[in-house]
């Protein structure tokens, strides 16, 4: 029986992930302690989306919910705060998303100017807004519609622990050190697969709920950069290149799969939830 051993929310984008015991599974994503899933995000003055690619130092900015407020920390700052309510007379600012131009709100000077000195780069901090939908292309979904906040594609990433030991193994007989889960930020980790059956999956069955995937995640180099130092070192790319480039991607390296919710919006995952697994053939 496959197992659900691992939650992760990101709520700004490219910076440090947290891990929760628990989520509620909505239609554009998780949401755990008050607080969804790339939620927030850093942009450029001109509102183009920031990353760990330009910036890995982000990495290190890390967010938690505390109380009614989520709380900031990066290394040699004080710790900055912002109210999960939200505030309804917050700053319009439209961003851009690789193709996307979304509708945010803008979180005000103090913020930007935090965040400018944790990052090193003049940059201001928005939030999706509840009246705003992010729709999903519909090109790998079957013409199902879904929705999104400001991740990359679609609201869910899944990556089963086997296609990661995998990739370990063969890291190990190249000499080269193992890499842990967060470097390839996923929300849902699966147990009890064989390696890289998530591209195969037709959905995931949950107690209340299914996942269904539906585009294999092409890497960028994210994933050579140490979540807990923010320093790049070797790119797992070269190792992944010589068995996980993808034809239905043009060629790119893919681990894990993007993901939408088919049904049950606003049941709870746990971690050590089973769950059943149901190929596409």
């Amino acid at each position: 029986m496959a197992t659900l051993t691992q939650l992760f929310i990101y709520p700004i984008k490219s910076c440090a992930g947290l891990s929760v015991p628990s989520a509620t599974l909505l239609e554009s994503g998780l949401q755990a302690q008050g607080v969804h899933d790339r939620e927030w995000m850093l942009v450029t003055e001109q509102g183009q989306f920031l990353t760990q690619r330009e910036h890995p130092c982000m990495a290190l900015i890390r967010p938690r919910p505390d109380g009614d407020l989520l709380r900031v920390s990066s290394p040699g700052m004080s710790d900055f705060c912002l109210p999960l309510a939200h505030n309804p007379e917050a700053s319009a600012r439209t961003v851009k998303i690789w193709d996307d131009l979304v509708d945010a709100a803008d979180c005000g000077d103090a913020a930007a100017n935090w965040f400018t000195q944790a990052v090193g780069s003049a940059c201001r901090l928005v939030r999706f807004r509840r009246d705003v939908v992010r729709p999903t292309s519909v090109k790998w979904t079957e013409g199902v519609p879904s929705q999104t906040r400001f991740a990359d594609g679609y609201p869910l990433l899944l990556i089963g622990q086997s296609s990661l030991d995998d990739l370990n193994a063969r890291l190990a007989a190249a000499g080269r050190a193992a890499l842990p889960m967060d470097r390839f930020r996923p929300n849902l980790v699966v147990g009890g697969l064989p390696a890289f059956e998530e591209d195969y999956l037709a959905e995931l069955a949950f107690e209340t709920a299914t996942v269904r995937p539906v585009k294999p995640c092409a890497r960028c180099p994210i994933p050579s950069i140490d979540q807990q130092t923010g320093i790049a070192g070797p790119d797992p790319l070269d190792i992944l290149q010589t068995y996980r480039a993808n034809p239905r991607m043009e060629g790119a390296v893919c681990l894990g799969m993007n993901c939408i919710v088919a049904h049950g919006a606003g049941s709870e995952l746990y971690a050590g939830q089973e769950l059943e697994a149901e190929l596409a053939f």
